[in-house]
């Protein structure tokens, strides 16, 4: 695979800092295949006053101009389309059609929302005798996990783009090779020297002076609570902004009057989906005690057709924490019914599509993200039962309803303590606000909500 060994630095590929490389190693088969540099605060800090240097003149360009950047970089995407996909199957491991449709499609369509909003977005309104100003909040430190990457990047860039503002990123160590794609895209894009800027890196290293620079103004992180928490402490103690999009747990109520067949089989495919990678999957099947018994056959024989479909995780770390999350399952007393902890290949970060039955609310599988491909299910008795297993977690980023009546469906949706919930398998929406309650986040990304995370306000009365 092809890889950078500089930086991208002020609209050009320099030197990284040090000397330490980082391996990215293909999860199918294990195999070393590039290294990219492993940045350090040193690196971190030339990419912000970069970016410091370019803020007045990019938040200084007309709205429409930004709009045809952001536009021109959209383009840039779809004409590497085919790449960037191969790239994320080699460095994530995710299948090339899943990598084709979601890795790289949805976020060619965020990338071309935010040229849309960035044209439109009333940047300036009357209000009584003020005139109120949204401005772009600064420089902002945007750190991107490794399960979808492309979308994360795009999910915070563009809107920051949008918004005036200038970037550095850190990117996922375990998919750098996505973002210098991502960079080359900028780049040939025509985005001005400085208002885009990459550092790979370690979190600890890099991750933990970029959320800490004195020079940034607002973190935007998407990863785990602990992280997240951590973020959220560097960056209060500098009093600056942060928006975090963390993790979930998120549970998909199935209520007795639906189509069971159906909420069951598209429930298992959203946890089998990117090898359950997915911060917002539907990990959580609940089922009314009369029809649990036939939920969970259903559940099963669905989950057995995903075995030759979906790709590894991506690493062994992950793959032993999700195999170790599957066996305190069945140690604290849940049915196996499909998959387990066995390895189903000689190599390769795979782990079997697992479902478990008998699953109890204060189970870990039931109240800790495992991010595998896992799911529990559980019984209800009534709907006031439903709703509190529903909540009884520290999260709440997604969920899912389904009912025969849709109102009583968006009814029990109203209720649950959570960002977002699809109704009887609504589609992803890339315009919506995405994130969480509890601790599953702060803040929103997509569409007008995404992009009023990088702004703020200010008025003048006259």
């Amino acid at each position: 695979m092809k890889a950078h060994d500089g930086m991208y630095l002020d609209g050009a590929w320099r030197p990284a800092a040090g000397t330490d490389t980082i391996a990215v190693v293909n999860p199918v088969d294990e195999q070393v295949i590039a290294e990219v540099p492993a940045g350090t605060a040193e690196d971190v800090d030339a990419a912000v006053r970069a970016a410091r240097a370019a803020l007045p003149g990019w938040a200084a360009t007309a709205p429409a101009e930004r709009a045809a950047r952001i536009t021109a970089l959209r383009d840039a995407l779809a004409a590497r389309k085919d790449e960037i996909a191969g790239t994320v199957t080699a460095e994530l491991g995710a299948p090339l059609p899943f990598a084709q449709a979601v890795h790289t499609g949805m976020p060619i369509a965020v990338a071309g929302s935010y040229a849309e909003l960035a044209a439109s977005h009333p940047f300036e309104e009357r209000v009584g005798n003020s005139t109120v100003y949204a401005e772009p909040v600064g420089v902002v430190g945007a750190i991107t996990p490794w399960n979808y990457p492309l979308h994360q990047i795009v999910a915070k860039v563009a809107p920051a783009l949008a918004a005036g503002c200038t970037v550095v990123l850190k990117p996922a160590e375990d998919t750098p090779l996505t973002a210098q794609l991502f960079a080359e895209a900028v780049h040939a894009a025509g985005v001005p020297a400085g208002v885009f800027n990459l550092v790979t890196g370690l979190g600890p290293v890099a991750g933990q002076a970029l959320a800490g620079h004195e020079g940034v103004d607002l973190v935007s992180f998407t990863g785990s609570t602990a992280v997240g928490s951590r973020i959220g402490a560097l960056a209060g103690a500098a009093v600056k902004r942060v928006a975090l999009e963390l993790g979930g747990k998120s549970a998909n109520v199935i209520l007795p009057d639906a189509d069971l067949a159906r909420a069951v089989a598209v429930g298992v495919a959203n946890v089998m989906g990117n090898s359950g990678q997915t911060c917002s999957a539907w990990t959580r099947m609940l089922v009314h005690t009369s029809q649990y018994d036939e939920a969970v056959a259903l559940a099963a024989e669905a989950a057995a057709k995903y075995g030759d479909r979906i790709g590894p995780l991506v690493s062994a770390g992950q793959r032993d924490r999700v195999r170790g999350y599957i066996e305190r399952g069945l140690a604290e007393g849940a049915r196996l019914v499909a998959g387990g902890p066995g390895a189903p290949r000689e190599r390769g970060y795979f782990v079997s599509p697992t479902v478990l039955a008998d699953v109890t609310p204060e189970m870990t599988v039931a109240q800790e993200e495992i991010f595998g491909p896992v799911l529990s299910i559980l019984r209800y008795e009534d709907e006031d039962d439903a709703l509190r297993i529903a909540n009884g977690t520290v999260y709440g980023l997604a969920g899912a309803v389904w009912s025969g009546d849709e109102d009583r469906a968006v009814a029990f949706a109203r209720r649950m303590e959570t960002g977002q919930v699809d109704i009887n398998g609504g589609r992803f929406n890339p315009v919506a606000p995405f994130g969480g309650y509890k601790r599953s986040g702060v803040g929103r990304e997509l569409g007008a909500h995404g992009l009023a995370e990088y702004l703020q306000t200010k008025s003048l009365q006259f």
